[in-house]
């Protein structure tokens, strides 16, 4: 049985370079996913947001493989993050900080497989968040770029997309920061930590 790694199959979304901000076109994808709000390295519920997403997204795997002889490489963590006042984001105000945590789902993984890992997960850590759920997210155009470093390093490099790069493109934002999380900060130095960091975009005359 062969094993389906999306990072490989879908390169061109989970492989950009660390150059310079490229332009990417993501297709619609579904996605297992959390709301939460808060400093995720001290909030309760960013840790039980990871844990859910991670039990439901290996019991697909699991049912998938077994149901439909379908194996695959769980894909990697991704975060949506904002605030309600953009200074806080930037300037790295942690606590305001609202965030959509999330993993996606293979097409060919059925809802039905998705109730029955919630159904299990729950059995098993006992009571979820409310927000868990699997959506579909469209973020179509976009600007992405690999970051090699610690995540609050990121910010001179999101300062030149914002005041720079966007504005000589003439788009604007057209949704929130988007990361995914090619690393895993448990086992990787902070230094040497690999996050793709991506932002969807408009053309200014389009905006809000």
């Amino acid at each position: 049985m062969t094993k389906i790694d999306f990072k490989r199959n879908l390169k061109h979304l989970y492989a950009p370079t660390t150059k310079a901000f490229v332009e990417v076109v993501v297709p619609p994808m579904t996605f297992v996913k959390v709301d939460g709000a808060g400093d995720p390295n001290t909030v309760e519920a960013y840790a039980q947001a990871l844990q859910s997403l991670y039990s439901i997204s290996f019991g697909m795997k699991f049912a998938a493989k077994t149901l439909l002889g379908q194996d695959y490489v769980v894909p990697p963590l991704e975060g949506l993050w904002w605030a309600d006042d953009p200074a806080d984001f930037t300037t790295r105000n942690k606590d305001q900080w609202n965030w959509t945590m999330m993993i996606m789902v293979p097409d060919f993984v059925r809802p039905k497989m998705f109730e029955d890992a919630l159904e299990r997960t729950e059995c098993r850590v006992g009571t979820l968040p409310s927000s868990l759920r699997l959506e579909s997210y469209d973020e179509g155009r976009s600007l992405h770029i690999l970051h090699i470093g610690s995540y609050d390093d990121e910010a001179p490099t999101l300062a030149r997309l914002h005041e720079e790069i966007m504005p000589d493109l003439g788009v604007t934002f057209h949704g929130p920061h988007h990361e995914i999380y090619l690393s895993d900060p448990r086992r990787t130095e902070a230094s040497r930590l690999k996050t793709i960091l991506r932002q969807p975009v408009k053309p200014v005359e389009n905006a809000w």
